[in-house]
């Protein structure tokens, strides 16, 4: 028996993305508590950081056949709240190396939430024939932005994180049965069987180009919601609400732009679109590396948000476009190379932070805004139908 909100099919793809991210995101604006808790220098926390990604990479390798063996309905109704769980777990971490090992499950449960909700997201659209990713994605970014302004006032409050993230849980529990209790898979696309990527899928000539213009955007997206509260902490001293807004705020501007980037794709093309929010990218990287004070690093957090949030999504299209390839490999090649990398940053940004501030761990997005600014034109320089 299922009970909750009866939503129309791309409006439930909207609700599951943006309760997966509030269950995942509380925790981001209180990493300063948790590095003052642990007293811990940065690398250390970017090493314990680590975790999570190392569990999300075993889980998009690996969980797909389970997952659809279990079904995807059974599988997100306890994946999210799970997210939610482990994290209340982890925190539970005396050290980084137990921090470490207790967000490898959140990785894990994160990877099959990702599977799951991109997948649908898809099929959603090929049912719909339009666009929805980017939508879906402000929504994860909304989502975000909930949990950083809640994360935020439990901080101003002086709440133990422990106690903040055991609540996220039964929130997380009741929002998802809410919003999802009616949730049933949509159908799978024709012969997507018959197209499924390898377990993994080698990079080529052009996959790669397209891997170089993720880079800046995964890595400022990255550092944007791992060491933003940290960097306003240690940089200016900020309050605790001050800080959990850097967070915020990058969530908010990144699901804006999220939100109305189709239609500029659809009027331009995905290559000036790339380098318009590179340009973003670059400005709110100055503003950060640079900053006298907090009122000068909130509006280039707000950049980094603009400019971070439709890159990504603009390379998997156009490697799902390629026609030397079936589009699930091209599309996995992507996604895991990008990720591999991406595994590399929070110890590489933590460990530049200790040992010449945080200041400097921003200062390196910037030769790689310009690497991704000269390879933007790997993403088509013609303007995108609406329809799919």
């Amino acid at each position: 028996m299922s009970f909750g909100l009866d939503l129309r099919a791309d409006r439930r793809v909207f609700a599951g993305f943006a309760i997966y991210s509030f269950s995942m995101g509380n925790i981001f604006p209180r990493l300063p508590d948790i590095k003052r808790a642990m007293d811990i220098q940065e690398g250390a926390l970017g090493l314990g950081l680590i975790g999570v990604p190392v569990g999300t990479l075993v889980s998009l390798t690996l969980a797909a056949p389970l997952l659809d063996k279990i079904g995807y309905r059974k599988s997100l109704l306890a994946l999210i709240p799970l997210v939610a769980l482990t994290y209340a777990i982890a925190v539970q971490a005396t050290g980084p190396l137990g921090l470490f090992f207790l967000l490898i499950p959140v990785g894990l449960m994160i990877g099959g939430t990702e599977i799951i909700l991109n997948v649908e997201a898809d099929r959603t659209e090929a049912q719909l024939g339009r666009r929805i990713m980017n939508r879906a994605h402000s929504f994860w970014s909304i989502g975000f932005f909930a949990a950083g302004m809640f994360g935020s006032l439990m901080a101003l409050g002086g709440i133990p994180v422990q106690l903040h993230l055991a609540f996220v849980v039964v929130i997380a529990v009741i929002g998802t049965y809410y919003l999802l209790g009616t949730y049933q898979p949509a159908p799978a696309r024709p012969l997507a069987e018959a197209d499924a990527a390898p377990m993994f899928s080698m990079p080529t000539r052009p996959i790669l180009l397209l891997v170089a213009v993720t880079l800046s955007a995964m890595l400022m997206e990255g550092a944007s919601l791992d060491w933003s509260a940290i960097y306003m902490r240690s940089v200016f001293d900020s309050s605790a609400f001050v800080a959990g807004m850097a967070v915020a705020t990058f969530a908010f501007f990144q699901a804006t732009a999220r939100f109305f980037v189709d239609s500029f794709v659809e009027r331009y093309s995905p290559h000036g679109v790339a380098q318009a929010l590179l340009v973003f990218m670059s400005v709110g990287l100055v503003l950060v590396v640079f900053s006298p004070g907090p009122a000068v690093s909130l509006p280039g957090f707000a950049l980094l948000g603009l400019g971070t949030s439709a890159i990504f999504p603009l390379a998997i299209s156009a490697a799902a476009q390629r026609t030397d390839r079936s589009a699930s490999v091209n599309v996995a090649a992507v996604a895991q190379t990008s990720f591999v990398i991406f595994l590399l940053g929070p110890p590489l940004l933590g460990f530049i932070a200790e040992h010449l501030g945080l200041r400097y761990a921003y200062a390196v997005g910037i030769p790689l805004v310009v690497l991704s600014f000269f390879t933007s034109g790997a993403l088509g320089k013609k303007p995108v139908p609406a329809t799919v």
